[in-house]
């Protein structure tokens, strides 16, 4: 305070002295502005003692981070602070301050950190996607293009529907082919809903054997486990190895692949591209490219056509083949629960008819059984990493503009302030006394506010359908003399369940 009284007297000293007037102006300004942040900065969320060079690296799991995130959470408070190296970041817990953070202060948290790894895999400006895209016009433009392109080809309409309730009957043929023998449901749920996305982007589905899409579906599951690990950490921190010559290339090789075989359907696809007709996705994004090939810098580019098709694809499989096969082995495990589906869905459906969406309305305990898959089962944990779009604050921590912020999505779904039963598996969280089901305002697994999964709606659709077509064909049994499957997920990126193999019995 003195200084700063001392520099306002030289400031009035300086008179009509105009260049001595101009520093002493900008110095006091920038004086001014540390001592501001510097107030603020003493309200910076604590955490953990940070080592040299490598942070708070070695205090994370990365193969669970989510359960380290909630164990510190119990030392350091709900917002606390980590080191990743020389990068700071912040991570939110529990559904109030996760509540506060993506709802009430949307905008403040809605930029997306750098991802340096797609600039060497020759993706950069104008041609990020959109789930990994910066805050911006760019963003905003691809995410509305993106929603209202895909509802103009069906989303959410009677049409998609019977797509979706159309490849539910091949799934359901297709374990019928396995005769009552155990078999592991992986990859055949991941080929279903797959199609699904499929048909709005590529304007067509392939058949289970198809091996050009098998080869597809294994090397982006391949992907998503080179996402995580200490290794693959310490590069987004530290980009700078990413310039070591074949570095990215060997450490995400499966990702260079994954992008390479999407080029390649891209370009077929081209082949046969007709500007006056619209048969899906790629073909409206092949529009608007032709149309901006007058604006230099635009987001319609070849590229960006690339990185939003990964991205709709990633987004429109993995979690929901994930949580539709948590949902069969909590089936397994709780048969009790898989008699309750059965006997509502033989009530409101019957045998004879395919579900439809307007059945969900009388099936209120299907509705909460699928919801506590969703809760309980976890499948993104932590979500896609979050930075600050300004300075703002949380909790009463100040959070600079430009933190990358990672929020447990995991820590909410199991809150123990909110939830009867956080860690069994109880669908009774989402019925009423009267046995109506409730909505839970905690109940965030597609996360919330702006960055939300664009792909909520499609999600919700076929979660009811699959699951309800299934457990109306089949009663789902662990094969005799199995070990009872792990509860506990593997975790990459999403969380999944570890192989387990079941036996289906046609009803």
């Amino acid at each position: 305070m003195k200084l700063l009284l001392w520099l306002w007297s030289q400031l009035r000293s300086c008179g009509n002295n105009l260049p001595a007037l101009g520093i002493a102006l900008t110095v006091f300004a920038l004086l001014f502005d540390f001592l501001k942040r510097r107030k603020s900065w003493s309200r910076y969320p604590p955490g953990p003692t940070s080592l040299p060079f490598i942070g708070t690296m070695l205090q994370i799991d990365f193969h669970n981070p989510h359960l380290s995130f909630t164990q510190l959470s119990k030392k350091y408070g709900n917002v606390f602070s980590l080191q990743n190296c020389w990068r700071n970041l912040i991570v939110v817990n529990g559904f109030k301050a996760v509540k506060e953070a993506l709802v009430q202060k949307s905008e403040d948290f809605a930029d997306r950190p750098y991802f340096p790894i797609y600039e060497h895999l020759g993706f950069g400006e104008n041609s990020e996607g959109v789930v990994f895209a910066r805050y911006s016009r760019t963003w905003k433009e691809q995410r509305r293009f993106a929603l209202s392109t895909l509802r103009n080809f069906g989303m959410g309409k009677k049409s998609l529907e019977q797509r979706v309730t159309k490849e539910a009957g091949f799934l359901c043929s297709a374990i019928c082919s396995e005769k009552g023998c155990p078999f592991d449901p992986h990859f055949l749920i991941n080929n279903a809903v797959s199609n699904v996305i499929c048909s709005l982007i590529y304007g067509e589905r392939f058949d289970y054997d198809n091996k050009k899409f098998q080869r597809l579906l294994h090397l982006f599951e391949q992907a998503l486990n080179e996402e995580t690990g200490f290794l693959s950490q310490l590069l987004i921190v530290v980009p700078l190895l990413l310039r070591i010559p074949g570095v990215p290339q060997s450490i995400f090789r499966s990702q260079k692949k994954v992008l390479d075989f999407i080029d390649e359907l891209l370009k077929e696809h081209k082949t046969t591209w007709n500007l006056t007709q619209k048969r899906d996705f790629i073909d409206a994004f092949l529009q608007e490219i032709e149309k901006a090939k007058e604006h230099a810098g635009s987001s319609f580019n070849d590229n960006n056509l690339c990185m939003v098709t990964f991205d709709l694809f990633s987004a429109g499989t993995e979690t929901t083949s994930t949580t539709l096969r948590w949902a069969l082995l909590y089936m397994l495990l709780h048969p009790d629960i898989q008699c309750k589906v059965h006997e509502e869905i033989d009530k409101v459906i019957g045998r004879d008819r395919s579900p439809q969406m307007e059945d969900l309305v009388n099936m209120p305990y299907t509705n909460a059984v699928i919801h506590e898959i969703q809760r309980y089962g976890d499948i993104a944990p932590v979500g896609v990493p979050h930075m600050t779009y300004r300075d703002t604050e949380l909790q009463g921590f100040f959070i600079p503009k430009g933190m990358t912020v990672i929020f447990n999505l995991s820590s909410v779904l199991k809150d123990e302030m909110v939830w009867e039963k956080p860690h069994q598996f109880y669908p009774e969280h989402f019925l009423d006394a009267d046995g109506q089901f409730v909505k839970r305002e905690a109940f965030l697994p597609f996360s919330a506010g702006r960055r939300a999964c664009l792909g909520e709606q499609l999600a919700r659709m076929e979660l009811f359908l699959f699951f309800t077509s299934l457990l109306q064909h089949f009663t789902f049994h662990l094969p005799e003399g199995q070990a009872r499957p792990r509860e506990v997920g593997h975790f990459a990126v999403t969380l999944a369940p570890h192989p387990y193999q079941i036996q289906a019995v046609p009803r």
